[in-house]
């Protein structure tokens, strides 16, 4: 079951064991992953339910019903301030290949410029590929960019991080060894860090000072390190 590919659909896709695939799906499987009529493959809906099938056409038949079991042990929510170029795109890809649940886009003090839609639906594209290339089950939400106040008082798990440079802080890896969580909150900055209101600002939002060590790190850095040290800690 491990070797086969992975194919993302829509809900509305399935129907009486039946998927409708779309032009750019059957091309997908056709001409990019090479599967031929008869061949299997695994559908996942991105919400954790799977599926074998096999390729019939235009559309794929249901074979049965699959656990999946490559979802770490808590929900992570990336609050994170939006870097300047295309370097998203990259803590987009990484974070959900290790394991990101939301992705949480904000424009903080020191962002530069405010995202098209267009990079939204990239960003979400990108998400889905990396799930299907990382064979996970669940496809991470991308949110809309939204001002950090917004996002810092949209958060609700109990576990709330705010990560900080050049502060005597808890070190991420340190406070997640104490954490029982099952869902948690990391808020990470942009190029220059966050500024001095904005960090006042979380910690009346509830947020813990947190570091990810003696370095400071880039912005299209930090949260790949910061989903490593939780995949440690609560993966396997």
């Amino acid at each position: 079951m491990g070797q086969l590919q992975r194919l993302a659909i829509a809900p509305t896709q399935l129907h009486n064991k039946q998927i409708l695939l779309a032009n750019e799906q059957q091309h997908y499987l056709h001409r990019v992953l090479r599967l031929r009529e008869g061949d299997r493959f695994i559908a996942m809906d991105g919400t954790g339910n799977s599926w074998l099938a096999v390729l019939s056409g235009n559309y794929a038949q249901i074979l049965e019903s699959i656990v999946v079991e490559s979802e770490l042990k808590v929900a992570v929510n990336l609050i994170l301030a939006l870097p300047k170029g295309n370097g998203f795109d990259e803590v987009v890809r990484c974070c959900t290949e290790i394991g990101v649940s939301c992705i949480m886009p904000v424009l903080s003090d020191r962002t530069l410029l405010q995202p098209s839609p267009q990079k939204l639906e990239r960003w979400r594209r990108i998400a889905k590929e990396a799930a299907e290339q990382s064979e996970r089950s669940l496809i991470p939400t991308v949110l809309e960019p939204v001002p950090l106040h917004q996002a810092l008082a949209a958060a609700t798990s109990k576990n709330l991080y705010f990560c900080v440079a050049r502060r005597n802080c808890p070190h991420l890896k340190t406070v997640l060894a104490l954490a029982t969580a099952t869902e948690i909150t990391i808020a990470i900055g942009p190029e220059g860090g966050w500024t001095t209101p904005e960090i006042e600002e979380a910690r009346e939002a509830g947020f813990q000072l947190v570091s990810l060590g003696r370095r400071v790190l880039r912005a299209v850095t930090a949260p790949i390190v910061a989903m490593s040290l939780v995949s440690a800690a609560f993966d396997g």
